[in-house]
């Protein structure tokens, strides 16, 4: 494994769980890494922006041992009070909520089986329930089961459910973001089921779609910690509310048909608006009263650009400074520095991205027309970048400026050729005999060869190589003889 490149996605969360507090062995466990991969990765420092366990974290984590024989020996201590304590040794030291968020990961490291408060904006636990809930084809009267996914924010216990069509990695990450947008804000960790089940190779991120939610928690700045094989405690507080979920959202809609999936989606909606509206039992306020006053605040705002499903190619740069989407056949332009280069090209339902070497390139809208350039001239070498500016208008308007017959002339050449690109080069090449030979032979070439009915720049060239604009037009007025050896105009179009 030390000796593999890891992918982006993988290097980004061993950055947000190191700057989390993480140890290079709970990484490399959660991860499915090798202690020796995560720790070659955390050496580079400044090249990685990996953050290390500071000075005054160590002080920190040296009071948590003290901190958990307390909660387990005497009732009534509080992480408030033993907070209290911390500050009063260290009065510079962590706010409150650093240090409920400190001493949840020191919990787990130590495998602690104490109850464990959730700290604000900490931890959303997603889940999907044992039980299905169905749509019915209104023309067909078929039934189709419809999988129903269960989000939970830790602390405050406001939570998010959603139907979709299946478990697959399209829809689970679709609900994943449907939960972040339903919330408005990102915790700091998100918590799945097991993912390494029905994996078949070792390393826990083999399988696509675990390399996708990786992709998804970077996007959002969120890291992915999978609960553990065996391991049911890990995930009791969803599994929990999943129970909730069955008696408050599935038992009201049990007698309800529903024909599409945004009806049966609008009718979970508003169940879901009286479940987080509830008083908690024993208690005053509401799982949103919580969410909105202890825990809203703690959280990371949503980023301007929402999450979409990503797409990874590989390709070379071409000469033209150009790669090629094959499935859309459209290609985009690439700095010319990298003409001949490997590079991989990011793509999603709006926008392509190029990257080489982990470092984004370029940066294009998806234009899914097939055979046609998007091109940035500034992409292009200074030579170069004149072509860029190449459109019929522009030949069409340089023609005029010479003559009316070489107006025609090119305007002709335009309609005749299927390639843009040849055709621009023809008429550029046309138009250029005005300096290289004068206006008037340019004329008399187009005349003649429109006689002909050959549009194109070789016949021009030829014509004025062989002086033939210099001669009468009778004098090649003759009739060609028939004969299946004569080539014809249409040859030469």
């Amino acid at each position: 494994m030390a000796n593999r490149s890891l992918s982006m996605e993988v290097i980004k969360q061993i950055e947000l769980l190191s700057g989390l507090g993480y140890g290079k062995k709970t990484i490399a466990k959660e991860l499915g890494l090798s202690k020796n991969t995560v720790k070659s990765y955390l050496s580079r420092g400044e090249e990685n922006t990996i953050k290390r366990r500071t000075q005054q974290q160590e002080v920190l984590f040296a009071f948590f041992p003290y901190c958990k024989t307390e909660l387990a020996r005497h009732k009534g201590v509080t992480r408030q009070i033993l907070w209290g304590e911390y500050r009063n040794k260290h009065p510079d030291g962590y706010s409150y909520t650093q240090f409920c968020e400190y001493f949840s990961r020191w919990l787990d490291h130590t495998d602690a089986s104490l109850h464990i408060e959730q700290a604000p904006g900490d931890r959303m636990y997603v889940d999907y329930t044992g039980s299905k809930l169905s749509v019915v084809d209104p023309d067909t009267g078929e039934i189709t089961e419809v999988e129903v996914f269960v989000s939970i924010l830790g602390c405050s216990g406001h939570t998010y459910v959603r139907a979709c069509l299946s478990q697959q990695k399209e829809d689970f990450l679709s609900c994943i973001v449907h939960a972040l947008d339903y919330y408005g804000s990102v915790p700091k960790v998100l918590v799945p089921d097991n993912l390494k089940s029905g994996v078949a190779k070792a390393g826990r991120y083999e399988a696509d779609i675990n390399t996708d939610l990786l992709d998804l928690g970077n996007h959002y700045g969120m890291a992915i910690l999978p609960t553990r094989s065996r391991k049911p405690r890990d995930k009791a507080w969803v599994e929990r509310m999943v129970q909730i979920v069955y008696t408050r959202i599935f038992a009201p809609l049990r007698k309800e048909v529903f024909t599409h999936l945004d009806a049966l989606n609008e009718a979970i909606l508003e169940l879901l608006e009286e479940h987080n509206n509830q008083p908690l039992q024993l208690r005053t306020e509401s799982r949103r009263e919580l969410f909105e006053t202890q825990e809203m605040a703690c959280m990371q705002p949503l980023p301007v650009e929402r999450y979409e499903l990503k797409t990874h190619l590989s390709v070379t740069v071409m000469k033209n400074c150009h790669v090629q989407l094959h499935k859309d056949r459209h290609y985009y332009s690439v700095p010319y520095i990298y003409i001949g280069q490997k590079v991989k090209i990011v793509y999603t339902a709006t926008y392509v991205s190029v990257y080489c070497q982990g470092q984004r390139v370029a940066y294009h809208l998806r234009n899914v027309r097939p055979h046609q350039y998007t091109t940035l001239k500034e992409h292009l070498p200074s030579s170069h970048q004149f072509v860029s500016d190449w459109n019929p208008e522009k030949f069409i308007h340089w023609a005029q400026s010479i003559h009316p017959d070489v107006h025609a002339y090119i305007t002709k050449v335009l309609e005749n050729k299927s390639y843009p690109e040849q055709t621009y080069r023809s008429c550029t090449g046309i138009l250029s005999f005005d300096k290289k030979v004068g206006r008037e032979r340019l004329i008399a070439a187009c005349q003649r060869a429109a006689s002909y009915g050959v549009y194109n720049y070789k016949v021009i060239e030829q014509i004025i190589h062989n002086k033939l604009d210099r001669m009468e037009p009778t004098q090649n007025a003759q009739t060609m003889p028939q004969h299946q050896n004569i080539r014809g105009a249409d040859y030469y179009k």
